[in-house]
């Protein structure tokens, strides 16, 4: 794990108190809004078939930008992780409808956030989760790479997660050089 890479477990969210459930969607709903150049927040059924369609969602949002296809590629794979972290450890790859996944981004000039969080199981030790080859799920033969990919493809990252209660993947990364929007005015 590199110095980019932030750990918490929730330990603000447990001294506030209150619904912790509805607590963890507050994070995407709670954002500083300076600077902000767009934004949107989607939800989807835990299911494997939706993976493909959160990578699609980002890579269509930061379009504006005008990301080299490296820069998309590494996007949309950080997605595709962490989603996949969401379904197959967060629901215990469940496939319920009723497990939800909940993604938030946001441009703040040439800065995306991109938020992934599930109302799962959590993480007990976020720690020991992010080490490359770890992995919670050796009986579905997993990789244990999900948290090294989303750390090596983006320019920082933070885990969050509070055991029953579930886990937030915030990852920020800068795209390309200026927005062909603005290239346009």
């Amino acid at each position: 794990m590199t110095s980019k890479a932030k750990l918490c477990l929730g330990e603000e969210r447990k001294m506030k108190g209150g619904n912790k459930e509805d607590e963890m969607i507050e994070i995407i709903e709670k954002k500083n809004t300076d600077r902000m150049t767009n934004e949107m927040r989607i939800e989807f059924a835990a299911v494997s078939d939706n993976e493909a369609f959160a990578r699609m969602a980002v890579a269509a949002f930061i379009t504006p930008l005008n990301p080299t296809l490296e820069e998309m590629s590494d996007v949309k794979t950080a997605v595709s992780e962490a989603v996949t972290n969401a379904i197959i450890h967060g629901y215990e790859n469940r496939g319920s409808l009723e497990d939800r996944v909940h993604m938030g981004c946001i441009l703040r000039g040439d800065v995306l956030e991109v938020e992934i969080v599930d109302r799962g199981v959590g993480i007990a030790d976020v720690g020991m989760a992010m080490e490359p080859l770890y992995t919670s799920r050796p009986d579905l033969e997993r990789s244990g790479m999900g948290f090294a990919f989303m750390e090596a493809f983006m320019d920082n990252l933070e885990v969050c997660s509070d055991v029953g209660f579930g886990t937030s993947v915030k990852m920020y990364k800068k795209i390309g050089t200026s927005s062909w929007i603005a290239s346009e005015e």
